[in-house]
């Protein structure tokens, strides 16, 4: 059987609502708010490279802020930034801040299997990170099954299928988005066992699947270095609905100008097949 590994938000935002609920049941009209301890601030640095198939892939778009304390209601944005992603033959990609934090480049230029090396100054620090554009395996085709349970009850799966290459180990780093969904689902494949094999990839949700609903799929090529780092982000949180950036695991973006302050964030280029289905 294929290696496959689903990660979700609902189970453990359902169990964070129950025990909220209960709390909230069994307490006094005091509002109870627990004394956390602050750890140092770190930066945090969303770059990700996504060539949709069938798009230019020239505007991109990386992000750049600050962890904050639990309690903060807004993510501190990073202003100011200098931000450059440069390929292996020496072609510079400038990213010009659009709004706090928000980094746009309109011209780069996506090209399978090649190295980019990316460039953060920002606040007196340095920062870098190379990886290599990894191409995806186009989804052939997207299909549903209805299946009963033990009293009849009737719910609906989503499938969608493609064809993984025979010459190379790949591994696929899919989201689900719907209306019903407060946060996408994540599911992480490797190949290991099914090589050059036809892949099938599933999706339900229970009861709330149903005739009419629109479910976004994003399928995505990723490196093997960026699948373990984001098997071991989704194992330790479990897809929590919660923003906080996982304190012992490093990314590969490095600090060149003090290498203990380290950013938070993975550097990754992805090419992506994106297809939206609507349940019949």
């Amino acid at each position: 059987m294929q290696r496959i590994e689903k990660y979700t938000f609902k189970n453990k935002a359902l169990a964070l609502l129950s025990l909220l609920f209960v709390l909230f049941l069994s307490s006094c009209e005091d509002v109870v708010q627990l004394d956390l301890e602050t750890g140092e601030t770190k930066m945090v640095i969303d770059a990700e490279i996504i060539w949709q198939k069938g798009t230019t892939g020239n505007e991109q778009v990386i992000k750049i802020s600050k962890t904050a304390p639990y309690y903060n209601n807004t993510t501190p944005k990073v202003s100011g930034a200098q931000v450059k992603v440069v390929n292996s033959n020496g072609d510079v990609f400038t990213f010009n801040e659009t709004e706090p934090g928000s980094y746009v480049c309109t011209n780069f230029v996506p090209v399978l299997d090649m190295d980019y090396t990316l460039s953060v100054v920002a606040e007196g620090q340095s920062f870098t990170a190379v990886e290599k554009l990894t191409s995806v395996a186009p989804i052939d085709r997207v299909e549903q099954e209805i299946h009963k349970d033990g009293v009849g009850e009737e719910t609906i799966e989503v499938l969608f299928y493609y064809k993984d290459p025979i010459d190379q180990a790949n591994y696929y780093l899919t989201d689900y988005k719907s209306s019903f969904l407060l946060f996408p689902e994540y599911e992480l494949t490797d190949d290991e066992l099914y090589n050059g094999n036809e892949i099938k990839e599933r999706f339900d949700d229970e009861d709330k699947i149903k005739p009419g609903t629109v479910i976004d799929i994003t399928h995505r090529g990723i490196s093997k270095s960026f699948y373990n780092y984001m098997k071991l982000i989704l194992e330790i949180y479990g897809g929590s609905p919660f923003s906080i950036p996982p304190g012992n695991i490093r990314g590969n973006i490095i600090n060149t100008s003090d290498s203990n302050n380290f950013a938070f964030g993975y550097f990754r280029l992805c090419e992506s097949n994106k297809v939206s289905y609507t349940v019949k």
